[in-house]
């Protein structure tokens, strides 16, 4: 099996449940100290993806958590049909017929604070409809999962008809490279924070993790019916061990669960959970043994971006329990939303992005500056003067008249009105100004959670909204950009509340 880094062959596809990588990293934090030259080794040559620019190793950061949903290993390869069959995830014949696929299933979205001793995270429902930051595979919008997928598909179709000479290991190295790269970009959007650092694991690398670790401690709100898609069934309610088959069947169930993926997120979470306290608790972390099968495996199935040094990451993670992690589930508005013929989530992201950032800065919530991004805010004016702007509106979205609404609602605000058209498809909203509005401009590219640019074409005194596909009538509609009040997060509904262990295991559906 070529290892990601050692050259640019590569790794194919990755698998499901993406928490199995918290699992290791966790392992990681906590091994570290114990066990110098051997860890340092080992821990070095786990990497090595060029996706992303890495960001701190040491301080607050944000890590992005992937499980792919494939059946190929590293490489491409389909999985043997033993592997599928303890995996229960079909067969090799049905794989090469398309079954399965290249979607991030799980994501987590996980923030560190400075100091490392308490951490909390949000899980990104699958379904979950978004716009994506570019069009990948020519697909302008679709479910969170199918980012990387789209991406994946677009590059490798692309270099076929460049060359004929890459192998399969070249064009599936490029191809998941692109996939990360849309993953990220597509969660930063949605957010509203930039990510520092991710990981990711395949479904057969889950399943040797959980092997390494003797299987897991959960514990169940009742007992559950035997699950032909995941092969996972309990008997009884409570605490229960499972080994590493039912382990990984017991994060990928969704169906005959009253939430469906919703519920499978707080399994995730939970499962982390009790990893966590496996490791504190089980002596795994004093058995020289078995940390030299978990790094053996994490050096085979976990990939990271290259330049993140998990011994600094580690050192600074040393405290942190199970206790002291807590995890979310982004809100939802519906589950029952139907788009291009596909059942999805349908969600509001501006609420989204407030709770996001409230929740990982909440000493400087009403900043966007918080996070560092790609393109700085500009300073704006001491006071934005709107009875003195002009605003003209461009609907490039996908709802029709929006441009109309839009600008009533701005006019509501006190701007005046200005041209109100339609232009091309935009992906993303754009706003930019001419001399003398720039302070209305940044007010109102806040309410779109975007930048605004000064632009020579714009009149003076005038703001230029081109919206774009993520746009929505919500965002100006009576919706303020956020405040440093703090917005609730919600903990009823079908995406539940926090999964949060109190030195124990959480008990989930």
């Amino acid at each position: 099996m070529v290892r990601p880094g050692s050259s640019p062959s590569l790794w194919g596809a990755a698998g499901k449940a993406g928490y199995a990588l918290s699992c290791v990293a966790a392992a990681m934090v906590l091994a570290i100290s114990g066990f110098s030259y051997f860890v340092v080794r080992d821990v070095s040559s786990i990497g090595g993806s060029h996706a992303i620019d890495s960001g701190p190793s040491i301080g607050t950061q944000n890590i992005l958590l992937m499980g792919l949903e494939s059946r190929t290993d590293w490489n491409g390869n389909i999985l043997p049909n033993n592997i599928l069959n303890a995996l229960h995830a079909g067969s090799a014949a049905g794989v090469a017929a398309g079954v399965g696929g290249n979607a991030t299933n799980t994501l987590i979205l996980i923030h560190i604070p400075a100091g490392g001793k308490k951490a909390v995270g949000f899980s990104i429902p699958r379904d979950d409809w978004v716009t994506f930051p570019t069009p990948y595979d020519g697909q302008a919008q679709g479910k969170v999962d199918q980012a990387y997928g789209f991406a994946l598909a677009a590059k490798e179709s692309e270099l076929r008809q460049q060359s004929s000479t890459l192998s399969q290991n070249q064009i599936a190295f490029a191809g998941n490279e692109a996939g990360r790269a849309a993953t990220v970009a597509t969660v930063e959007q949605l957010t509203g924070v930039h990510i520092d650092h991710f990981a990711e694991v395949n479904l057969d690398g889950f399943y040797e993790l959980a092997s390494v670790l003797g299987g897991v401690e959960v514990c169940l709100k009742q007992p559950v019916a035997y699950d032909s898609y995941s092969g996972f069934y309990a008997h009884h309610a409570g605490y229960q061990h499972l080994d590493a088959v039912m382990a990984l069947a017991f994060v990928r169930q969704r169906h005959g669960l009253v939430n469906g993926d919703l519920d499978r997120t707080h399994r995730q979470q939970a499962f982390l959970d009790s990893v966590m306290q496996q490791l504190r608790t089980e002596g795994v972390l004093s058995d020289l043994t078995k940390i030299n099968s978990l790094l053996s495996v994490a050096k085979q199935y976990v990939i990271t971006d290259k330049n993140w040094n998990l011994l600094d990451f580690a050192a600074q993670m040393r405290s942190l329990t199970s206790g002291n992690l807590t995890f979310r589930t982004l809100p939802v508005v519906t589950i029952d939303g139907h788009i291009d013929n596909q059942d999805v989530n349908i969600i509001n992201p501006p609420y989204i992005k407030q709770i996001v950032q409230e929740t990982f800065y909440p000493s400087a919530a009403s900043s966007r500056a918080s996070r560092p991004s790609s393109s700085p805010s500009p300073k704006p004016e001491s006071s934005a003067d709107a009875a003195k702007t002009t605003v003209d509106v461009y609907n490039g979205g996908n709802i029709a008249g929006l441009a109309g609404q839009v600008s009533a609602a701005l006019v509501k605000d006190g701007y005046r009105a200005g041209l109100v058209q339609n232009t091309s498809a935009l992906t993303t909203t754009e706003v930019t100004y001419g001399t003398g509005a720039s302070a209305s401009a940044a007010k109102i590219a806040s309410l779109f959670h975007v930048t605004a640019t000064a632009s020579a074409t714009v009149t003076a005194g005038h703001v230029e909204v081109m919206l774009g596909a993520d746009a929505t009538l919500a965002e100006v509609s009576g919706t303020p950009a956020p405040s440093s009040s703090a917005v609730p997060i919600p903990t009823s509904g079908a995406q539940g509340g926090a999964v949060n262990a109190k030195n124990g295991i959480p008990c989930v559906d």
